[in-house]
């Protein structure tokens, strides 16, 4: 269901878009990539010179290669587009220092210790710290039906349609439901 209609008249100033895709290769590792752009609806005056409206004043890519237990083995970050050329786009390398990372098991502390604040992109960092999902999202549909494994589902538990006290898993996942009195 969309979101209601604005009370009030509006003129839309930015536009930010962040896309995930997953790729499965024949070497079986996988790519998740990401992509950010920001985008203004008219001229934008940045210190490094006029954006013209439509022209992007962010455009960063991320390729994350990830093996079957969700192990980063390969990144690359670029910054194509960015208010400050020869600053913002020549931090990309530093963020093979994930490589070795589980998407699954503490990723995002990870992250913001090793590329947060200064020592990373903002931008860049933000678009990695929703990369587990994209990546749980891709694996989705290539391995047993998560009801039926011995080992409970790894959703459970994250959200609160998921909790294992909802009626969600009572009629879904009624093995992992837990009551609860």
């Amino acid at each position: 269901m969309p979101l209601t209609a604005p009370a009030q008249s509006r003129q839309r100033l930015h536009s930010r878009r962040v896309t995930y895709e997953g790729f499965q290769r024949d070497d079986g590792l996988f790519d998740i990539e990401g992509r950010l752009t920001d985008v203004k609806d008219h001229d934008t005056t940045l210190l490094s010179g006029v954006r013209a409206a439509g022209d992007a004043i962010h455009d960063m890519s991320v390729r994350v290669t990830i093996d079957r237990d969700f192990t980063i083995r390969e990144i690359e970050a670029r910054t194509d587009r960015m208010p400050y050329p020869g600053g913002c786009d020549v931090i990309g390398p530093q963020y093979r220092a994930l490589v070795g990372a589980n998407l699954l098991n503490g990723f995002r502390k990870r992250l913001h210790d090793t590329m947060g604040h200064v020592r990373g992109c903002t931008h860049i960092t933000e678009m990695l710290s929703s990369l587990p999902t994209a990546a749980v999202q891709t694996f989705a549909g290539l391995r047993e039906r998560e009801d039926e494994g011995s080992a409970k589902p790894f959703q459970l538990d994250r959200c609160h349609a998921l909790e294992t006290t909802s009626d969600t898993v009572q009629r879904y996942y009624p093995r992992w439901y837990r009551s609860a009195a």
